[in-house]
């Protein structure tokens, strides 16, 4: 049997796909020592924060980055480091923004349709949907977790382009020092 038709027989596919890349991070972590790995890591300079930056927001590649990221604070000026990687999610932010529907929005509409999110809809207010749901948005974008859904909450509120742009890397470049830091006390 291939893994392709492994894959189709499973409801949700694509965040099995994600949960391995979960425990790909995990074994990236788990050898960050390895010598030939981490001046690998290390050699890549600022270009390769940029491009762990734009790594960083997609849900395939977010906990590889975050491992890379607190993998490379300790040979990196943080601050420095922190806006580059910032940069580089924006880019993809902005990617994600434009091309949301290419995503993962049709598990999400599945996973919206199932019994417990149509019963916290009906219980929420609208109130709570307009200012909760982008706040939640904001967060999910500030974590190392993926970019999608948060993004995908905030693009449903009505912002606007430049106001997204300016959230976005403020909230991802906020995050990223935060791993920064973390990776730096390691």
């Amino acid at each position: 049997m291939k893994i392709k038709d492994l894959f189709s027989y499973l409801r949700y596919p694509k965040f099995l796909a994600l949960i391995l890349t979960v425990f790909l991070a995990y074994f990236l972590f788990i050898e960050r020592n390895f010598e030939p790995w981490h001046d690998f890591l290390i050699s890549l300079g600022y270009v390769g924060i940029f491009i762990v930056g734009m790594l960083y927001v997609y849900g395939f590649t977010a906990a590889p980055a975050t491992v890379i990221l607190l993998i490379l604070a300790k040979g990196q000026n943080i601050i420095l480091a922190g806006l580059v990687a910032g940069l580089g999610a924006l880019v993809s932010d902005l990617i994600l923004f434009k091309f949301i529907r290419h995503s993962f929005i049709d598990e999400i509409e599945r996973l919206a349709q199932q019994r417990i999110f149509v019963y916290l809809k009906s219980k929420m207010s609208l109130l709570v949907q307009k200012y909760f749901l982008p706040i939640l948005g904001a967060v999910l974008v500030a974590s190392p977790l993926p970019d999608e859904i948060g993004v995908s909450l905030l693009a449903s509120s009505g912002i606007s382009n430049r106001n997204f742009y300016l959230l976005s890397y403020v909230l991802n470049t906020a995050g990223i020092f935060v791993i920064l830091f973390i990776g730096s006390r390691l």
